[in-house]
Order: C-alpha cells, then sequence, then structure tokens
C-alpha cells in the first residue's frame, strides 16, 4: 500500500508541474518603452538635428510599431512626419535598421519585395531601440541630407541609453 501512494503522489507532483510548465510556456513578459523616455529621445535626436543644421521630423514607436511620439521642427518639410513614422515602424518591424534593409533589398536582390509592403519607408534614419538584449521600440527621422537622419537617430538613442540600461 505505501508504494502505491508513493507512485500517486509522484504522478500529482509530476502532472502539476508539467501544467505549470505549460502555463509559463504560453505567456510572454517583454519590456515597454515609457512615453517619457520616447519622448526624451525624440528631443535629443531633434536637438541634435538642429546643432547639424536640419530641420527634421522624429518620431518614436514602441516594440509594435505604434506612434508614441512625432516631434516636427517648424520647417521640416510635410513629407517629413509619415516618411519619420514609416521609418521608425519599419525598423520596429523588421527588427533592424531601416539602412540595413536599404542594403539587402536592392532591385534583383531576394528581399527586393520588402520595398514594396504597404507602410515600409525603405531609407536610412530608422533605428531600433533596445535594452538587455530585449526590443523597446524604435527611432525614425526624416529631413536630413544623406546619413544625417540616421547620426540624429544614433545621438536620440545615446541619449537615454543610461535610462534603459539596468
Amino acid at each position: 500500500m505505501d508504494i502505491r501512494r508513493l507512485l500517486s503522489a509522484l504522478a500529482v507532483c509530476a502532472f502539476g508541474g508539467s501544467v505549470q510548465a505549460r502555463a509559463q510556456e504560453s505567456t510572454v513578459t517583454h519590456k515597454s518603452l515609457a512615453p517619457e523616455i520616447a519622448l526624451d529621445l525624440a528631443q535629443a535626436a531633434l536637438v541634435d538635428c538642429r546643432q547639424r543644421g536640419y530641420q527634421v521630423t522624429v518620431a518614436v514607436v514602441d516594440r509594435s510599431g505604434v506612434i508614441q511620439v512625432v516631434l516636427r521642427d517648424r520647417y521640416a518639410g510635410p513629407h517629413t512626419a509619415p516618411t519619420a513614422s514609416g521609418k521608425a515602424w519599419t525598423a520596429a518591424t523588421f527588427r533592424t535598421s531601416t539602412s540595413n534593409l536599404f542594403a539587402i533589398s536592392q532591385p534583383g536582390m531576394m528581399q527586393a519585395g520588402i520595398r514594396n509592403l504597404p507602410g515600409a519607408v525603405i531609407l536610412g534614419g530608422g533605428l531600433i531601440l533596445e535594452s538587455g538584449g530585449s526590443l523597446l521600440g524604435a527611432v525614425g527621422v526624416s529631413g536630413a541630407p544623406g546619413d544625417g537622419d540616421e547620426a540624429c537617430a544614433k545621438a536620440g538613442i545615446e541619449a537615454v541609453q543610461s535610462k534603459l540600461d539596468f
């Protein structure tokens, strides 16, 4: 009889442990970008671009590509707001920089089709924001010539990185 009770107790424990393991596998925990940090990032990127002499728009999205902040400098072109938002969305969606996507999606290349996806903006200036290996969101900048958009986006990220690394 004692062996049967022992085996029954072991079976109950094994079953309970497997139920708990399945419950843990069915949920995901992730970090979320605070609106204050998103705003700080956008402001730092905007200030950096101003110091370089550029009028730009900066957009910050969360890890799902949903807009958190859009800042348009007073003389930035009207096209810069949707372009910056599109760059940020594209970087978050593909989980890489838009300049990297630009390089791997040239005509004739295997990934060229991503340029035709609705909403994708495959131009430099969109960067992902990470902390501790977790994607928090992305930033997009539009309005600076050449690689200026990406330089301003990097400056924005660098300005808030210490607030994210903990």
